[in-house]
């Protein structure tokens, strides 16, 4: 039985990415070498190049606070500037139309810049997760952030730290999963980054 550390779908047999959400599956036991810090035991991190879906970039992307106001944002411009654009088309309704339009495109603009933003952020965490190399990391620090809901549920913030050639490096990903005991101040964690841009970095399995 093989699960997906990404969103814990089971399969029997090994395949490269998980169907239900795209994320990398970890290969067999038999295939990987062990990866630990200390005296925890960490997933073992399949060697790169790793086969990740583009797709899981979206499901990153909107697991981030900032992405889902950037979702929001473009959702009300769209409807501000349809709504404007139909008022100002009308002689009557123009003088309501043209506030209804300005703010539409003001909330197009701020929404679309976010999205691009958060989505090569998102892409560029696809790269750690393709080509990264391992590192021992601890935990930092994990917060909920109470200012935004996705489904219902809160997104959690989580920073680490990791070594790479004697200087300290700090990274943080964003989760609507709670988390759990392997993810607390402390604990250690398996950390992938880019051996020529260390700041560029995520946790493995990413939560």
């Amino acid at each position: 039985m093989i699960t997906c550390p990404w969103c814990g779908t089971n399969y029997l047999a090994f395949q490269s990415n998980c169907k239900n959400c795209g994320g990398p599956l970890p290969a067999p036991r038999d295939q990987a070498a062990p990866f630990a810090a200390g005296d925890d035991r960490l997933p073992d991190p399949p060697p790169p190049p790793r086969i990740v879906a583009d797709s899981y970039a979206w499901r990153l992307m909107f697991t981030d606070g900032w992405g889902v106001a950037g979702l929001v944002f473009t959702l009300l411009g769209s409807i501000f500037t349809l709504l404007g654009a139909a008022l100002t088309a009308g002689i009557i309704t123009a003088i309501v139309g043209l506030p209804f339009l300005a703010i539409g495109l003001a909330f197009l603009v701020v929404g679309s810049r976010l999205l691009s933003s958060r989505y090569k952020g998102a892409q560029q965490t696809i790269g750690v997760l393709r080509f990264g190399q391992a590192a021992a990391g601890t935990i930092a620090g994990v917060e909920e952030n109470l200012n935004v809901r996705v489904n219902s549920r809160h997104p959690w913030n989580i920073t680490y730290q990791f070594r790479v050639q004697g200087q300290q490096y700090q990274g943080r990903v964003s989760t609507l999963n709670p988390p759990g005991p392997d993810l607390q101040p402390g604990r250690a964690a398996c950390v992938l980054y880019l051996p020529e841009a260390p700041q560029h970095n995520s946790l493995y399995p990413h939560p």
